[in-house]
């Protein structure tokens, strides 16, 4: 059998969980290249992640790549592997929509750009910040949005706003030609066939924090 991992495409097809739990796998591979670590196995994956082995087996399985009998994965090629497959390695163009705080930060933090996401602009509706920047990134108004998706190649649009802003500027994204749209509000937002939609809700994970916090025995 060859060391290397091998994969097929057939990500349309594989489930949410996984694709959640993919990300998981190879930020710890990537711990253990920095090691220098070359094999592993689904059993010391499991351990450290709190995943059960045969999840973690089922879950690469999807994606057609397979280990060593008795060596495990070959840790290089498994993280490489995954990396092409979730994308993570090829630029995706996206606009910021909404640049207060939360917007800003995520304009600046290099790690999105590790991981594929290139914001190439910011809108907000503030006279005041257009033709200002955010790192090298500019920011315009919101008339200027369908020019710089079709411009730029942007495909993705990412929404920071105001909740009660928010499905305003997901219609104009969408009207403006994104194919995908990453909400940070905590507003469900509706958006047309054929647009993708992720929510990402920071207030439902601090909900669901301050619950578990509250019943805990604090002395």
């Amino acid at each position: 059998m060859n060391e290397k991992a091998s994969i097929s495409r057939t990500s349309d097809l594989l489930p949410e969980p996984t694709l959640r739990r993919l990300p998981w796998y190879l930020a710890y591979l990537s711990t253990l290249r920095s090691a220098s670590v070359q094999y592993i196995s689904t059993t010391r994956i499991a351990e450290a992640l709190d995943v059960d082995p045969s999840q973690i087996a089922k879950d690469l399985s999807f994606l057609g790549i397979r280990g060593k009998t008795r060596i495990g994965y070959q840790v290089n090629d498994l993280e490489r592997a995954l990396r092409d497959y979730l994308g993570f390695d090829r630029r995706h163009n996206a606009i910021m929509m909404g640049v207060g705080s939360l917007g800003a930060a995520l304009m600046a933090d290099s790690g999105l750009q590790r991981y594929g996401l290139n914001i190439v602009a910011g809108i907000d509706i503030n006279p005041r910040l257009a033709g200002s920047r955010i790192g090298d990134v500019e920011i315009f108004t919101p008339d200027h949005t369908a020019a710089l998706v079709r411009d730029l190649n942007i495909k993705i649009g990412v929404i920071a706003v105001p909740v009660e802003a928010a499905q305003e500027v997901a219609d104009l994204a969408a009207g403006s030609g994104v194919k995908a749209i990453w909400n940070f509000t905590p507003s469900r937002i509706r958006v047309p066939e054929g647009v993708v939609i992720s929510n990402t809700s920071i207030y439902s994970h601090l909900a669901v924090m301050y619950n578990r916090l509250s019943t805990l025995s604090i002395d």
